[in-house]
């Protein structure tokens, strides 16, 4: 058996380092820090890695964001993970810049690769680990602001985001979805978790 951590994003040099792709840079930071690399297959670029005895199965879907449920219902299948042991990173303006949530289910909140998910999938219940991206547009600048490159300043907070990211999907792994959030849903300051 083994855990599927899906991070969301776009492929194509035009979308890296957006915000949108928040999900690729937590799983590019991950392998990084576990000295794997990612191989392409079918949907998407998957890294295999093992922590506390168990397998772990990074992918970055392939099939651009609007059609994430494709990769993550194939990869499902294919690894025969159950839905409880899948977890979704992604993007979410909702949540201030650098701010972190897990999940059990909910609502795709207007995201269209959770969108897609849900839709092929056909439920809403997998867990999810949103991460904040912030609000800081104008009226009618959503879609730019998404897919905009990050700040000066964003990107230094990035690794720190990025390993806060990394430990709550090894706590959820390590423990289940219900206890890490507990852990890592509560108020903690931005600053607190940079230092």
């Amino acid at each position: 058996m083994s855990y599927l951590i899906t991070g969301l994003g776009n492929i194509g040099a035009e979308y890296a380092n957006t915000r949108h792709n928040i999900g690729f840079t937590v799983l590019d930071a991950w392998a990084k820090a576990s000295n794997i690399s990612f191989m392409s297959g079918r949907y998407g670029s998957t890294a295999e890695l093992r922590a506390r005895g168990e397998k772990i199965i990074l992918l970055k879907p392939s099939t651009y964001m609007n059609l994430s449920g494709k990769a993550v219902n194939y990869w499902l299948q294919q690894t025969k993970t159950p839905i409880e042991k899948s977890l979704v990173i992604v993007d979410d303006i909702a949540l201030p810049f650098g701010s972190i949530r897990l999940r059990a289910k909910g609502s795709d909140g207007g995201h269209n690769g959770l969108k897609n998910i849900a839709e092929i999938l056909g439920r809403t219940d997998y867990p999810r680990l949103r991460v904040g991206i912030g609000d800081n547009f104008r009226k009618n600048g959503q879609i730019d602001y998404v897919l905009g490159h990050w700040t000066g300043d964003e990107e230094k907070e990035l690794p720190f985001i990025a390993d806060e990211c990394i430990k709550a999907s090894e706590a959820f792994i390590a423990m289940g979805i219900e206890k890490a959030m507990n852990i890592f849903n509560t108020s903690k300051k931005k600053d607190e978790a940079v230092k």
